[in-house]
């Protein structure tokens, strides 16, 4: 079981600040093969017809896979690890990989309209967000 209290909004967010220069760079390098790969065109649906698709689902899957190996393989990503935050599931056991999805899947919605169901923290008697409910999991900040 991991000790520790629901993380705040703050703490969320500077996470999150944390994994986008990582996944910056990894997108980076995904879209740099895709543009050689495409005769160093720009991939856009005129240039590169139906791989476009394939390239819009790549970016996805390498946003999905980061935050679904990490939260399977130590519960954190490199953000959380540097603001000592880890998800767990609701129980305070590491998460299965049908609470992760949940978890990304809504995560994206929340975060999404302003981070309206990240603030959702505020209102809720457990201080969790809408998709920490929502998929059964925390967010804790660790003791150290």
């Amino acid at each position: 079981m991991t000790s520790g209290f629901s993380a705040g909004f703050g703490r969320r967010v500077a996470a999150l600040l944390y994994d986008s220069l990582l996944l910056t760079a990894l997108l980076v390098i995904f879209t740099s093969g895709a543009v050689f790969l495409n005769h160093r065109v720009a991939v856009e649906p005129k240039t590169a017809g139906a791989w476009f698709y394939l390239y819009r689902a790549g970016l996805v899957t390498i946003v999905v896979g980061y935050y679904l190996l990490n939260w399977l393989r130590s519960g954190q990503t490199l953000g959380m690890r540097a603001w000592h935050l880890r998800a767990v599931a609701e129980s305070g056991k590491p998460m299965a990989l049908k609470a992760a999805a949940l978890r990304s899947l809504f995560g994206a919605l929340a975060w999404a309209p302003a981070a309206l169901g990240v603030l959702w923290l505020y209102a809720d008697p457990e201080h969790l967000a809408l998709h920490d409910r929502l998929s059964k999991t925390r967010v804790v900040h660790l003791q150290h």
